[in-house]
């Protein structure tokens, strides 16, 4: 199931089941999302087997775009909570509307997103060290 433009895909509707996983931490990514109908956990595992909960997307929500823009392995993992419906951005069609875009915006875009990978993998440790200790951040 696709979205056209002419004859040409643009981009993908794919559907995952409850607790199916989208993609996963550490993986090249080769599209970001955008949720259609239902919602999306994203997961950093530590210490090998804890997950921590970043967040949730829900209807309308946008995620995956940082291994696009950075051309970084994926900083989580993404699962399906319930059955959704997922509208593929391809690697291809971002890269062409960003290449359109400021070099100078490129640069800090990229390097705003580098300071937001190095954020979020600290927490991750610090509400994972919090857990060990029996303290919730919720």
């Amino acid at each position: 199931m696709g979205i056209t433009n002419g004859n040409k895909k643009v981009m993908d509707r794919q559907v995952f089941a409850m607790d199916q996983v989208i993609f996963r931490e550490g993986k090249h990514g080769s599209a970001a999302f955008v949720v259609q109908e239902g919602k999306v956990e994203i997961f950093k595992t530590i210490n090998g087997d804890e997950e921590v909960v970043l967040g949730t997307i829900e209807e309308g929500g946008l995620f995956g775009e940082l291994a696009l823009v950075d051309n970084q392995p994926r900083m989580a993992s993404a699962r399906a909570t319930e059955r959704t419906v997922l509208i593929a951005i391809s690697r291809q069609t971002f890269e062409k509307k960003m290449s359109s875009s400021d070099r100078f915006i490129r640069a800090i875009l990229r390097i705003l997103l580098g300071n937001y990978r190095a954020v979020v993998r600290r927490a991750a440790i610090a509400e994972a060290k919090l857990k060990e200790h029996g303290i919730s951040i919720e």
